[in-house]
């Protein structure tokens, strides 16, 4: 095996949005990778809730194989390298908790009805320096603005390490600039089929974190780190081609150039919106950015260039015309996220619902739209397990194991002393 690849990275998606897998060498990548079914059980703490869903605790916690076709390999960012995204099954067949097996039944869905999904990626994040007593503070860009590029936005030099990295990786990185607040960065990756689109932002937000690491920062994708600047997002721009690589979003013979049959994704997409919640903003942190008047994806809306809507039509036609979702942040599992727009969106065609008025008001201090997200995650989980129509097409296997694991994430932070009250009493009380 030659020099610049001696070892395999096997990576794949886990149900917190964690990058999971082994290094193997690489004349033993044609073996692929065992890993622990308990993993499924596990929170952000470590601790696990019993009886969780696909964690077979019943069952002596068994392993699961995590397999992949060898000529999926692609180029690493670290030297030496490789790296695959697996699939995963266990000793039942097809692991139905994993968030690449729920997009791949979403694709399938699409493609029993002869169209293929194409989707493109822009994520937001936030970087963190160490503040000296084993904490994180805001990186210092005194010179930073929105849309800005260069060394005033980026005085360490870490963009370009990124883009560097994702040159050698592969990953398609297509713009990149500063967002409004600072230490704010939009990151935004080139379409591809739906299954690779989902895998190239999984593998980017793993690379992101460590290159960053390597400069000695934090990079956040979490959707509201910071009280006092505004939120980051996930916005999944997506597009369907048909059978002849038509994009079936377009529709010249429309006045807006868009087709019956997008709009009846904008539909699906709007009704079941709080139940979406519960899959792409999956934290309890994510109702902070998720809030009227934010630019966020809160309302049930829709319009064209309209970026206070949850679904925006961006002004592009022809092979460009696409819809943006823009509820999710960056803390969603990307695979699983993906894969309940995609299926809300589907059931609108199959459903042949009727998208109601687009939005009109300016989406800040003037609104039309009535339904917003739920208002915490717990009501969001709710939500979620009420809707079963998207539970069933999402699969019940894996929104179940989905709710096991948040519902005891909302408990310890129901049960949890935080900084604000100790900030907000403790002097006083």
């Amino acid at each position: 095996m030659s020099e610049e690849f001696n070892r395999l990275r096997v990576l794949w998606p886990d149900h917190l949005g964690l990058a999971r897998g082994k290094y193997v060498p690489a004349k033993l990548a044609a073996n692929g990778v065992r890993h622990c079914t308990g993993l499924w059980a596990l929170g952000y703490d470590r601790q696990m809730t019993p009886d969780t869903p696909g964690s077979h605790w019943n069952d002596g916690l068994p392993d699961l194989t995590a397999s992949y076709d060898l000529d999926a390999i692609r180029p690493g960012w670290e030297p030496g390298t490789k790296v695959v995204v697996a699939d995963l099954s266990d000793h039942d067949g097809p692991v139905e908790v994993s968030p690449r097996g729920a997009l791949r039944r979403a694709i399938a869905d699409w493609q029993a009805l002869g169209l293929n999904p194409h989707v493109g990626m822009e994520f937001e994040a936030y970087l963190f320096t160490p503040d000296g007593r084993g904490g994180w503070t805001p990186l210092d860009t005194p010179g930073a603005y929105v849309y800005g590029t260069g060394p005033a936005v980026d005085p360490l030099g870490l963009l370009d390490a990124i883009w560097e990295a994702c040159d050698a990786a592969a990953i398609p990185l297509e713009s990149v600039n500063s967002e409004y607040d600072t230490p704010q960065f939009e990151f935004t990756l080139r379409y591809s089929d739906a299954l690779r689109a989902a895998d190239e932002g999984f593998l980017f937000k793993v690379l992101a974190r460590e290159v960053a690491h390597r400069f000695g920062l934090l990079m956040t994708f979490m959707g509201k780190p910071m009280t006092d600047r505004g939120g980051s997002g996930l916005h999944f721009n997506i597009s369907l081609q048909d059978l002849d690589a038509k994009n079936v979003i377009n529709d010249a013979a429309t006045e807006d150039g868009i087709s019956l049959m997008a709009k009846q994704m904008v539909a699906g997409m709007l009704s079941h919106h709080q139940a979406l919640a519960g899959v792409c903003a999956p934290t309890v942190n994510a109702y902070k950015r998720l809030r009227p008047a934010s630019l966020s994806g809160y309302w049930a809306n829709w319009g064209h260039d309209h970026r206070g809507a949850t679904v925006r039509i961006p002004p592009e036609r022809g092979t460009g015309a696409r819809l943006e979702h823009r509820l999710s942040d960056g803390a969603a599992v990307v695979h699983s996220a993906l894969a309940a727009v995609l299926q809300a969106a589907r059931l609108g065609c199959v459903n042949k619902s009727e998208v109601g008025p687009e939005e009109t008001g300016n989406g800040m201090d003037t609104i039309d739209a009535t339904v917003g997200v739920p208002a915490n995650l717990a009501a969001a989980l709710n939500a979620l397990e009420a809707d079963t129509e998207l539970v069933a097409a999402l699969g019940p296997q894996l929104v179940a194991q989905h709710l096991a694991v948040k519902r005891a994430e909302w408990e310890r932070f129901q049960s949890a002393t935080t900084d604000w009250e100790l900030r907000e009493y403790l002097p006083f009380l």
